[in-house]
């Protein structure tokens, strides 16, 4: 179910020959568009912000990358990662990280979920705690 921000109402029910009309859109746009804009965007970025920016930039996208797995793998990682009553994934505004800190909290992890958390911690110690409800903000100025 997708709820409007603003309303907080119900959309009305999808036409599925429309989703998937989108959805083939959206992979031929990403396929086509992606690289150039990743090549264009990396090379602006170096010479505006430099190398720091260059890291941001990417975290970035690392993030937007999360989001999209949250949503694209939601029904498997409820299966494998979640005991009975955890806070799902799916929501395509979260990060996988921020959906596993927020059952690490409430020990609702399985065994694999929890084994996947200590690798996240392996890697950035306590990145799934630091991860609930973290986002990037966009800046005012887009263009740079």
């Amino acid at each position: 179910m997708i709820l409007k921000k603003e309303t907080f109402k119900k959309n009305k029910r999808t036409n599925p020959i429309i989703g998937l009309l989108l959805f083939i859109i959206s992979i031929v746009l990403l396929l086509v568009t992606g690289p150039l804009g990743f090549i264009y965007g990396s090379i602006h970025t170096l010479f505006t912000k430099k190398l720091s920016g260059i890291g941001e930039y990417l975290l970035k996208i690392a993030i937007s990358i999360d989001q999209l797995g949250n949503v694209l793998m939601q029904h498997l990682l409820n299966t494998l990662w979640l005991k009975k009553g955890g806070y799902k994934f799916g929501n395509r505004d979260e990060t996988i990280s921020s959906v596993i800190g927020k059952n690490k909290q409430t020990n609702s992890l399985t065994s694999f979920g929890v084994f996947i958390d200590k690798i996240l911690d392996l890697i950035d110690p306590n990145h799934s705690l630091n991860s609930i409800d973290y986002h990037i903000e966009p800046e005012q100025d887009l263009s740079n």
